[in-house]
């Protein structure tokens, strides 16, 4: 193993805390994961890493050197990129919701990777709030109002949403004709993963913004079981238009409120302030953007 493939070890080990998820990550034998520390440490003299029953952590002297090798290793990559014929490679993990990557990010990925074979990508679904560099994602997307975060944000896409019920909903409880009639109405509550509170139903009045949240019977945290719930006329849901475009097409769902829309949902890739952007990290943000720009 050359001194830049060991450098990219152990930032992999650092960021992961465990040389066993380090290898997995990279696809080598722990053995190897080890050796490469090994080397490093010796070549340098010192300690890099202090290693417990739980999880590995760098030293003083190991947190200076991460430093160094994730600004080296990104200059070589840089580099390597500038040449002609050279394409990325490697492997990008992506924390996404999976409605998204289904809709989104699936369709367009065959021909992306015949693009560039030499890319492998990891997609994760989360569902919550995670430390991205912990996991060992490079990015994730995240949809909605972002909360204060030392990451880095870049706007991909703002998502038409509507307001929805089933046939069976409306000729039970009849149709809502202002969001002031909501309170005579109930709906299907949605949990987001990092939110103690249902949220609510978002309305543009005149101009204005107005939320409301109206009693519900069912609580949910999944958008599948959020949709499914509706079409059996449990509540009114409010969802981007593109996750119950085949249940409108069927008369399973119709919209209500149309004069009243919700505002937009914006979608974020996010990642780490403490690296920059490696070129294969690069070509998938550029490559995510240009998904959503074409299916949003």
């Amino acid at each position: 193993m050359d001194r830049f493939d060991a450098m990219r070890v152990f930032i992999r080990i650092v960021e992961r805390q465990s040389f066993t998820k380090a290898a997995e990550d990279l696809g080598l034998p722990r053995s190897s994961v080890t050796e490469a520390v090994k080397a490093l440490e010796a070549r340098l003299g010192v300690r890099l890493l202090t290693r417990t029953t739980r999880h590995v952590s760098p030293t003083l002297d190991g947190e200076a050197y991460y430093r160094r090798c994730l600004s080296l290793i990104s200059d070589l990559e840089d580099a390597e990129s500038a040449f002609a014929g050279v394409k990325p490679s490697g492997l990008v993990r992506i924390d996404v919701h999976g409605t998204q990557a289904r809709h989104f990010l699936l369709p367009g990925l065959p021909r992306f990777l015949e693009t560039y074979p030499g890319l492998r990508l990891h997609l994760g679904e989360a569902h919550q709030a995670l430390d991205m560099v912990r996991e060992g994602f490079d990015c994730i997307l995240r949809a909605g109002t972002l909360a204060d975060s030392s990451l880095i944000c870049r706007r991909l896409a703002e998502l038409n949403r509507g307001t929805f019920a089933s046939p069976s909903y409306i000729e039970r409880f009849g149709e809502p004709r202002t969001p002031d009639e909501l309170e005579r109405h109930r709906i299907i509550g949605l949990f987001a993963p990092d939110a103690a509170v249902v949220g609510p139903f978002v309305f543009v009045d005149h101009g204005k913004e107005r939320r409301f949240t109206p009693p519900a019977v069912v609580t949910v945290t999944g958008p599948e079981t959020n949709v499914a719930c509706a079409c059996l006329g449990l509540g009114l849901i409010q969802v981007p238009r593109y996750r119950v475009a085949p249940e409108l097409a069927s008369g399973q769902l119709v919209e209500v409120l149309s004069e009243y829309p919700p505002t937009p949902l914006p979608v974020h890739v996010l990642y780490s302030h403490t690296r920059q952007l490696s070129p294969r990290v690069r070509v998938v943000i550029e490559w995510m953007a240009e998904q959503f720009r074409i299916r949003a």
